[in-house]
């Protein structure tokens, strides 16, 4: 099913707060009809926690260790649960005008579109074995590889998510607690015992994600000017990082 002309580029920032204005200021682009279709890869130089839009620091995170290893605690834009990002993390973040194609008429129809074209792209890399578990998390080998989330706006989307390659499990341990709400297939484990890595390079991963997703170009223009006014009044401020404690 196509989605007419998606756009694609590989742009990363030393900034957490940067990163994460990114993602929103091209939905908004898009709402605003500025922009179309876009997908956005980006992987952090430093970790760094995010917290999903509801969640609560206090509960998600292992505050104290965080503060002990300088590791900053954001809040994206979008639901879903928390997760520590840093070298090794690769994200991406899908942009669409609802109405390019009608499988993303609700926030189940998106789900399962996204998702598949996801699972299909590992599925070449890695053959069978990769499943589509908890709506929106991607498990190969009994284990999650991938958690997503999205956010919906009157006129565009934005659905993003990350794919673990080589970030350190055991801080990963360390920075997050038991989150609160976790899928059944779960099953209680801890982190380490239910995160695993892809056995796959980040450009290897990419072209098979571009592939998938039929991104026919490079993004020309970035929304810059929108993404330094939300790192800088929205992702850098305490009023909104640790509106829910």
């Amino acid at each position: 099913m196509s989605i007419g002309n998606l756009h694609w580029g590989d742009l990363s920032f030393n900034s957490p707060a940067e990163n994460l204005a990114l993602d929103e200021a091209l939905l908004d682009a898009t709402e605003a009809g500025e922009l179309g279709p876009t997908l956005r890869f980006w992987e952090s130089p430093e970790p760094f926690v995010v917290l999903g839009y509801a969640n609560r620091r206090d509960t998600e995170v292992n505050v104290l260790e965080c503060e002990r290893l300088g590791i900053p605690i954001l809040r994206r834009c979008s639901g879903g649960g928390t997760v520590l990002q840093g070298p090794g993390c690769l994200n991406y973040n899908l942009v669409l005008p609802l109405d390019a194609t009608p499988a993303l008429s609700s926030i189940t129809a998106t789900n399962r579109f996204v998702m598949d074209r996801q699972q299909s792209a590992l599925i070449s890399l890695l053959g069978e074995g990769v499943e589509v578990c908890g709506h929106t998390d991607l498990v190969w080998q009994g284990r999650k590889v991938s958690g997503n989330a999205q956010r919906r706006k009157r006129e565009a989307l934005v659905f993003h998510g990350c794919f673990l390659l080589s970030l350190p499990v055991d801080l990963i341990d360390r920075c997050l607690r038991m989150p609160s709400s976790q899928p059944a297939y779960r099953g209680h484990r801890s982190h380490a015992d239910f995160l695993t890595h892809l056995p796959l390079a980040k450009p290897q991963l990419i072209q098979a994600l571009v592939e998938s997703w039929q991104a026919s170009s490079l993004v020309e223009r970035w929304p810059l000017g929108r993404m330094v006014s939300l790192a800088h009044e929205q992702y850098s401020s305490d009023s909104w990082n640790a509106r829910f404690t």
